[in-house]
């Protein structure tokens, strides 16, 4: 079987334009939390509506991302990518745009729907693309050149929220997602999989989202409203039973979205997992640390942004060492150590208060905290994907993006409530410090306990997956045939 080798100029152009489509999704999240202050001021948001700013994304994300890997499985990986990257864009246009907090979450919402059409897409191509002994590599790469958008990303917002309008980071995604349709469309080959079910599961992707839906609204309206609320607990009930009528139609569907019987591998499962752990851990993280440091420490919203930049700079360098690493000594080890790194930091970060001094507080906590992802996320990504035959790229990838981005999107929801906001405002120094540290606390517990479940579940050694069982343009590499999973 052949493929694209990784240093080959046709693997090169592959990393581009997948590294810059999903970086996309990712710099879009970061920097409007670095923006969520100056937002708060201009629209007059309240705390909900600040929260809604970021679900809005990652609820449309989290609940159609499966449905964006089944249609590149079903349509094609490359040409879904398109649709995704187009529709991130206007999307972007209409965010900047916005004359309310109203009509920005309902933009951020269509933008989420992008996202879920382009994120998926970009670990498919590299998993259906690359090959066998290159893909681990490729990958850590993705990730670690992913780093540079993370890294860019506050730096810009920071800069541009300063300067100039919070509303300029949704716009420069607008040429962005022109250099990646042009890319995309020039150099990355198309593939799919030709056993993939011709039918939509209308019925998963309505119960999915309703599912999603309803627990989101009902965790981030109970801070404001208390549990007793009608509105509050008629949506955690409409979230449960959406939820377990997913999971029913799932298993009783002849085309189903999500093939429960996947989970019946014990890789993928133990992967997913600890996925959702630490993804939930992430979600708290990113979302509160930029915040606590403009309200709390009194930091600006450039140097706010700039203050993670160790943790992109050393996922840059280390995490396509990671990979190779991680295919030699297999992924049990470093989605183990990684957490743990990880629940280390996030106790040190829980420190951050009025008095912080970068050097001395925060720059030892966001060193470690880069560490621990650098060592976890390449091989974690890797044995998400290596469980599955290639023909299943675009559902693996699916799920696990779909796991990582509703994790992320209840962290944001649940935290600040689980660490006892109530109904006060993320916006006040006061209220936020204790909320802060608490939240610090429970993301390193969910960093603890992902390792525990990547000790237990995930393998000693990468498995080998099958052969790439998929349609290719006269521009991909040959491809052979292999049977579905049992």
């Amino acid at each position: 079987m052949t493929g694209v080798r990784y240093r080959s100029a046709a693997g090169r152009w592959l990393l581009f334009a997948t590294v810059l489509g999903s970086s996309l999704a990712y710099i879009d999240s970061t920097v409007v939390t670095i923006a969520l202050p100056m937002i708060g001021r201009d629209l007059g948001a309240g705390s909900n509506g600040l929260e809604w700013t970021i679900n809005g994304y990652a609820l449309s994300l989290a609940a159609l991302i499966l449905l964006g890997g089944s249609l590149g499985d079903r349509f094609g990986r490359k040409r879904i990518y398109l649709v995704g990257t187009a529709w991130f864009a206007v999307a972007s246009l209409l965010c900047g745009l916005a004359p309310n907090v109203e009509f920005l979450v309902g933009a951020r919402v269509l933008e989420g729907i992008g996202g879920a059409l382009l994120t998926p897409g970009a670990l498919a191509i590299l998993e259906a693309s690359f090959t066998l002994e290159d893909r681990s590599r490729a990958i850590g790469a993705w990730s670690g050149l992913g780093g540079i958008g993370g890294a860019l990303g506050p730096f810009l917002g920071g800069w541009i929220v300063e300067t100039a309008s919070w509303r300029y980071i949704f716009l420069l995604n607008v040429p962005l997602a022109a250099a990646v349709l042009w890319v995309t469309a020039r150099h990355v080959p198309e593939s799919r999989n030709p056993q993939a079910a011709r039918h939509i599961d209308a019925m998963g992707v309505v119960t999915g989202a309703i599912g999603l839906a309803g627990l989101t609204y009902g965790f981030t309206a109970w801070t404001a409203s208390g549990p007793g609320d009608p509105l509050v607990v008629a949506a955690l009930a409409v979230g449960v039973l959406g939820m377990a009528a997913f999971l029913v139609n799932e298993r009783r569907s002849a085309h189903p979205m999500l093939p429960l019987g996947l989970f019946r591998i014990r890789a993928f499962t133990g992967a997913n997992l600890v996925t959702f752990l630490v993804y939930a851990a992430n979600g708290g993280v990113f979302f509160l640390v930029v915040l606590n440091l403009q309200v709390v420490a009194g930091f600006s919203p450039l140097t706010a942004g700039l203050a993670l930049l160790p943790v992109t700079i050393i996922m840059l360098a280390l995490s396509a060492r990671s990979g190779a690493i991680g295919r030699r000594i297999g992924p049990r080890i470093p989605a183990t150590a990684g957490p743990l790194i990880c629940a280390v930091a996030l106790v040190m970060m829980a420190r951050i208060g009025p008095d912080a001094h970068y050097a001395t507080t925060i720059l030892p906590a966001v060193t470690i905290f880069g560490l621990g992802l650098a060592v976890l996320v390449a091989p974690l990504t890797a044995i998400s994907l290596s469980s599955l035959p290639d023909a299943y790229a675009g559902i693996a990838s699916g799920v696990n993006n779909a796991v990582a981005r509703a994790a992320s999107l209840l962290a944001v929801a649940v935290l600040p409530l689980a660490a006892g906001l109530g109904a006060g405002n993320l916006t006040d120094a006061a209220q936020l410090h204790p909320v802060y540290r608490d939240a610090m606390l429970l993301c390193a517990a969910l960093m603890v306990g992902g390792g525990i479940l990547a000790a237990i579940f995930l393998p000693n050694r990468s498995s080998s997956p099958s052969p790439v069982t998929s349609f290719s343009d006269p521009a991909a590499p040959p491809v052979q045939t292999t049977s579905s999973p049992h």
